[in-house]
């Protein structure tokens, strides 16, 4: 990790590993965490694979859903491991998006509570970190990790 480039949120998830795991591959669970409540998330495209598409779309009142994200999976590590990046859309093609461009990646391990959880979210250079922190990547994320946590606590 370079604290220069990246920002980082660490949680423990009360939840056995493959529960945090579906939540994060099954569009049906996806779209209840995905975006800070009470917006609405809806699933374009969800292919939990390397080289898969990731593409949502958000609410504010279940009628109009706007774009949210356009990005591909390049890693899906069963259980384990998940990144993706918007510098890349679904169709493959190089992308600029709005407001950062970035990479993620979600590790899940084995914890005595449950499970370790971790994402770091890869900036190119200070600058495009630094307006994502500003943006409000700590409230954001960590809204939607709590989200997460909740919906996956209930599921065990």
């Amino acid at each position: 990790m370079n604290p220069d480039l990246d920002l980082t949120l660490e949680r423990i998830i009360r939840a056995p590993r493959a529960v945090v795991w579906s939540a994060w591959t099954d569009p049906a669970k996806f779209v209840q965490w995905w975006v800070p409540a009470p917006m609405l998330c809806r699933v374009e495209r969800f292919e939990a694979r390397s080289g898969g598409a990731l593409v949502t779309r958000m609410s504010e009142d279940g009628v109009e859903f706007v774009p949210q994200l356009d990005a591909t999976f390049l890693v899906v590590e069963e259980l384990e491991r998940i990144v993706f990046t918007n510098a890349i859309d679904s169709a493959w093609r190089p992308a600029n998006p709005e407001p950062v461009t970035m990479a993620a990646e979600i590790t899940l391990a084995d914890h005595a509570d449950g499970t370790a959880y971790r994402a770091v979210v890869r900036h190119a250079d200070p600058a495009s970190r630094k307006l994502h922190a500003a943006l409000g990547f700590a409230d954001g994320w960590g809204t939607v990790t709590k989200q997460l946590a909740d919906l996956v606590e209930e599921l065990r």
